[in-house]
């Protein structure tokens, strides 16, 4: 955690590995559905929500450091977009997310 040069160096390839892990979608055994593989993930998806930004060392404690690398996923609820949102995730299995989220998945961050 002390040795910023490390954390430069990890930052991209961790962040869209943590994108990559929050975008997965597996069908669930139960009714064939989409589900995510994090289970916060699928809650705040199922429930209309898009995600919005994923935050670097935002979590240091051990726990946070433990089960996420210390970083954090912000998630958006906008009223128009609840519906919409819901339905893309639980009848396509679309999970929406901001441009920054989705560059940071594609790019490293």
């Amino acid at each position: 955690m002390e040795d910023e040069e490390l954390q430069k160096r990890l930052r991209g390839p961790l962040m869209r590995l943590g994108v990559h892990y929050l975008t997965t979608v597996q069908e669930a055994k139960a009714n064939g559905r989409a589900r995510a593989l994090d289970p916060v993930a699928h809650f705040h998806l199922t429930n209309g929500a898009r995600m919005e930004r994923l935050n670097w060392l935002s979590d240091r404690s051990g726990k946070g450091l433990t089960q996420s690398l210390g970083m954090m996923i912000n998630y958006r609820y906008r009223l128009g977009e609840i519906d919409t949102n819901h339905e893309a995730y639980t009848g396509e299995g679309r999970i929406i997310m901001s441009s920054t989220v989705r560059s940071l998945g594609r790019a490293g961050g």
